[in-house]
């Protein structure tokens, strides 16, 4: 039998660490690309009795009785994400977006077959055939990279690659490609050799819900995401498509497939971010979103930081220090002894190594959602410029105190 004390009571050292990370968060500036901040009727949910329901199957065909109001927030988040994306189908049982592209794989592709992806240095992902991911294993993996001189997509050269390549699947999409896609000619790749499209459009979901950013969703045969990051939604995957032609593999893809039993106070923290992304004010904060990192990233390049592509179209800047003679590891240290949160992240025909990677990568997400405005993102961009110069060793260590402080006002006029 459980006793009702608080965490606090029960647990002191889980307790402390919880604290010390809300603080934290307070605190310091994120701009981890991948990260956001939840409202409170997203945690309300995440944290609610119905965590303690076990589930299998999907509305009203459960392997485990007691599921019906489970039912209702499942069929909600379906019905919502169906709406907000434009889509015939979606599935919101992945727990993570690598299982939704394991379900698209698992739907699409059979062991052996051959996969045509983005380069992970050039800003792909780990599942979408990386060596050391299971797809790479799995799967035999070619990748498409950008073009050396401005660090975009060539789709010439992608469609040559994959006539070479004859992919049964083609993905796109990634992890730090700062720039649109194009759907549409990517789509038109794929049926040129008969392959399938996918797209994993974990990054920028947020962004297509608030119709700033085209969506992929009537051009791919299957569409992934999470509904973190610009979603701004709990830790979780999505599946959708255009059309239901696929529904069936896809529902089977996942359960069985896939998972097992779901997370089921994850469904409903899904339904509440799925609905608050339907409101009017979404758009304006998806368009907030983009506003911020073009800012941002025009900061940086008045302060003499290279940025790959040169700008951003998305959430996302990515910064290239090798004139700097830094590397991204190093840039990260530097940031965080100010209360800054970044990470280190290879740019376009880097090292294999991480430890030699030169990137840095940024993300405006959460730092708008606590209300950073156009001023607040240029004095970050600022802020950054100078602890860059500290690790590059042409600006003093008492540089790191100055932005110590300054980050201390900002978060105190922008509290979370």
């Amino acid at each position: 039998m459980h006793d009702n004390n608080s965490a606090l009571e029960n647990d002191p050292l889980v307790a402390q660490a919880l604290a010390d990370e809300k603080q934290r968060q307070q605190t310091q500036i994120e701009l981890i690309a991948s990260e956001n901040i939840v409202s409170p009727a997203v945690r309300e949910a995440l944290g609610h009795e119905m965590t303690n329901k076990t589930l299998e199957g999907y509305p009203g065909k459960r392997f485990h009785g007691g599921g019906q109001f489970v039912d209702v927030v499942e069929q909600a988040a379906i019905e919502r994400a169906k709406k907000l994306f434009s889509a015939d189908y979606c599935n919101v049982q992945p727990h993570s977006g690598v299982q939704a592209n394991q379900a698209a794989f698992f739907a699409l592709v059979k062991p052996g077959d051959r996969i045509l992806s983005l380069d992970l240095a050039a800003g792909g992902h780990l599942s979408h055939g990386a060596r050391a991911n299971y797809s790479g294993r799995w799967f035999e993996a070619h990748h498409y990279t950008v073009d050396r001189d401005t660090g975009r997509l060539d789709y010439d050269r992608i469609e040559a690659q994959a006539r070479e390549v004859q992919p049964i699947l083609l993905i796109a999409g990634g992890s730090a490609y700062p720039r649109e896609i194009d759907f549409a000619r990517m789509a038109a790749i794929a049926r040129s050799v008969g392959a399938r499209f996918l797209v994993d459009m974990a990054h920028i979901a947020g962004l297509v819900a608030a119709k700033v950013h085209p969506s992929p969703v009537q051009h791919a045969d299957i569409v992934t995401c999470t509904t973190t990051k610009t979603l701004r939604g709990p830790r979780g995957g999505l599946i959708l498509a255009g059309s239901d032609e696929l529904a069936r593999k896809l529902q089977s893809a996942i359960f069985p497939g896939v998972q097992g039993s779901l997370h089921s106070n994850v469904l409903a923290a899904k339904a509440v971010c799925l609905g608050e992304a339907l409101r009017p004010e979404f758009a304006a904060y998806g368009q907030w979103v983009k506003d911020n990192a073009r800012t941002l990233a025009e900061t940086l390049v008045s302060r003499g930081i290279d940025i790959v592509t040169g700008g951003t179209d998305t959430h996302m800047v990515l910064l290239d220090l090798t004139g700097k003679g830094i590397t991204g590891q190093e840039a990260e240290q530097a940031l965080s002894g100010a209360n800054i949160t970044s990470n280190k992240n290879p740019i376009p025909f880097d090292s294999s190594r991480p430890s030699e990677w030169v990137g840095l990568r940024l993300g405006t997400a959460a730092a708008t959602t606590r209300g950073f405005d156009e001023a607040a993102m240029q004095q970050v961009g600022n802020i950054i410029a100078e602890l860059i110069e500290v690790a590059a060793g042409r600006n003093p260590d008492d540089a790191i105190s100055k932005a110590q402080a300054k980050v201390a006002e900002v978060t105190a006029q922008f509290p979370v």
